[in-house]
């Protein structure tokens, strides 16, 4: 009892830090295992042996190869091809929702959405919709199509993983199609037909000129002859005023210094083209002695031009600069890249922007010099708002991407290797064909997810071992003990549901698994059913923007706010309960 009730404290303080989000997932994870570990719950010669389990060994393979279909260009061709739809709003988010879908089926949920994400963005504004009416749907289109198949997401691969242990036999790939394929049918209907008009419309979101008005705080500002600040470094200059400066360009003469760091020295006559507030400049000119040009000519222009982009980009979830500041990043010195400023749900932040700290969905607006952007925002792990420019000569990248993944498919549907085997020689197969540099391959790796999986499932196994799951599964069957199995089935795919939502969908689906299986064994009937509803509710986080990454991404581009996920969210979780049940059911009789 003493060792179920440790178990049960861990996992109920991780539960609240996985809320909480103050430390990350994986040093939760990391920081259960080891309490566990110390107190002699799970062996110490057993702590690590999940960091080697087929589970961990298989996301990590899935997540490459998806990234290697993505890098052959295959989703941009099948993008581009929207285009071709013509300008109806139902037509388009019904092709937007079915291409993420069938793509996160396939590939990783978030990587499928940050491909088609931009191309969503772009058709809004070509149409004159607001992006926010699309992001939402496509964005739980992404989490439908990762239920249809064992590598679609990586609940998927865990209870397919978890079932081997228990049972003795694994699901196979395609286990998970008749309920997935269901469920993602019903909610792509409901999205594309109703979803989609409970949203509210947010006006001018994931447009540049709209949400950050940069025009309006654009000036030019002359450094006079008899200024204390000549031949000085910028930074100087900036800090004698209260204000924050942003200098685009520094005009000299015939001259031009794009996005100048804090070392660069100004000169007497020079025109200094910023991007400050109109309510600051009044001080600005006051504590440094500036001049406003008299003819700003300079302005149009001077922040986007043929030698100077700016660049529209959101910060993806465990980005580089996630929880940093511009000043922390030194997106200047490192990447050439000026940041004009920062919008968070929707709304620009009029704040210095040296001490934002960044957050994941965040929208900043980021000046660049020529080629350079694409660049610096991969490395820094940040998304682009714009389509990338498509390669040419690409189809022999696409066919051979597309035949690895295939075989690798054959070899997993015959049966003739397993899945962990199979996806890392297909992942091994990108590399040494060039689809993927070595760089790219470990790039696509979630280290933070191998992490959290690798220290979740001792823990999930201790309570297991202890019987923990198994007094969890007695209470949820004597709280179903007047109720059909069936409902017994509801309540544990609610569970599910509920946690997928507050904490992360693999943690969720290593702590229900145990769980599902004892409460099927304590009512006598087959497990199977009761596994595929730890599956499906894993998936289907869609009342909060913190349950999915695919939740998070959308989130700044789309202006939503915490409260926007619940109108679609809850019906159509009420939909899946509803409908998925009794598909669970005639797929996997009790």
């Amino acid at each position: 009892m003493t060792a179920q009730l440790i178990v049960f404290a861990v996992l109920g303080a991780c539960l609240v830090l996985f809320v909480l989000d103050r430390w990350r997932y994986d040093v939760v994870a990391l920081l259960a295992l080891t309490v566990l570990a110390v107190l002699g719950i799970v062996p110490g010669d057993q702590a690590f042996a999940g960091f080697g389990h087929p589970a961990v060994v298989t996301v990590a393979a899935v997540l490459v190869v998806s990234r290697g279909l993505a890098a052959s260009g295959f989703v941009d061709l099948l993008s581009r091809r929207l285009r071709r739809l013509g300008s109806n709003p139902v037509v388009l988010l019904s092709a937007l929702t079915v291409v993420v879908t069938v793509c996160s089926a396939f590939m990783n949920n978030v990587g499928a959405l940050a491909l088609l994400m931009p191309v969503a963005v772009r058709l809004a504004q070509r149409n004159g919709i607001s992006p926010s009416l699309w992001l939402m749907p496509i964005a739980f289109g992404s989490l439908l199509g990762g239920m249809t198949t064992l590598i679609g997401t990586p609940p998927n691969i865990i209870i397919g993983a978890y079932r081997a242990d228990a049972l003795g036999e694994p699901f196979a790939l395609f286990d998970f199609a008749p309920v997935g394929v269901a469920v993602a049918v019903i909610g792509m209907i409901f999205l594309v037909a109703l979803g989609w008009r409970l949203i509210p419309q947010r006006e001018g979101q994931g447009s540049t000129s709209a949400m950050f008005e940069i025009d309006d705080y654009t000036t030019e500002l002359v450094v006079p002859d008899e200024s204390p600040f000549a031949d000085r470094p910028l930074r100087v200059l900036g800090a004698a005023s209260d204000v924050e400066l942003v200098v685009a360009v520094i005009v000299r003469g015939n001259r031009r210094i794009y996005a100048p760091d804090g070392s660069t020295a100004i000169r007497a006559g020079d025109s200094l083209v910023m991007e400050i507030e109109p309510s600051n400049l009044e001080e600005l000119l006051e504590s440094t002695g500036l001049r406003l040009a008299s003819d700003p000519k300079l302005v149009d222009g001077a922040i986007d031009s043929d030698d100077l982009h700016l660049l529209e980009a959101v910060v993806m979830p465990r980005s580089r600069i996630q929880g940093k500041t511009a000043e922390g990043a030194d997106l200047r010195a490192l990447y050439g890249l000026n940041l004009l400023a920062v919008a968070r749900e929707g709304e620009r932040l009029h704040r210095r922007l040296g001490k934002i700290r960044f957050q994941p969905g965040d929208v900043l607006l980021l000046q660049s010099q020529k080629d350079r952007g694409p660049e610096a925002l991969a490395d820094l792990g940040c998304l682009p708002l714009a389509e990338r420019p498509l390669e040419i000569l690409r189809t022999r990248r696409v066919a051979l991407a597309l035949g690895i993944f295939g075989l690798a498919i054959l070899t997993l549907v015959t049966r003739i290797l397993p899945a962990q085997v199979a996806f890392t020689a297909a992942a091994l197969a990108m590399v040494l064909t060039g689809i993927l540099s070595l760089r790219q391959a470990y790039r696509a790796i979630d280290w933070p997810i191998l992490v959290l999986l690798g220290a979740m499932i001792p823990v999930g196994g201790a309570l297991e071992s202890t019987g923990g799951a198994e007094l969890i599964a007695g209470a949820l069957t004597s709280i179903g003990a007047s109720l059909p199995a069936p409902l017994t089935l509801a309540l544990v795919l609610i569970l599910a549901m509920g946690l997928s939502d507050v904490m992360n969908n693999a943690a969720t689906a290593v702590i229900m698994a145990p769980i599902a299986v004892s409460v099927a064994q304590s009512l006598g009937v087959s497990p199977d059913p009761f596994l595929m509803a730890v599956a499906v509710g894993a998936s289907c986080a869609f009342l909060t923007p913190i349950g999915h990454q695919s939740n998070t991404l959308v989130m700044g581009p789309g202006g939503y706010r915490f409260s926007d996920y619940w109108r679609m969210g809850l019906p159509l979780e009420i939909l899946i309960v509803v409908l998925g049940v009794p598909m669970i059911l005639w797929a996997w009789p009790l």
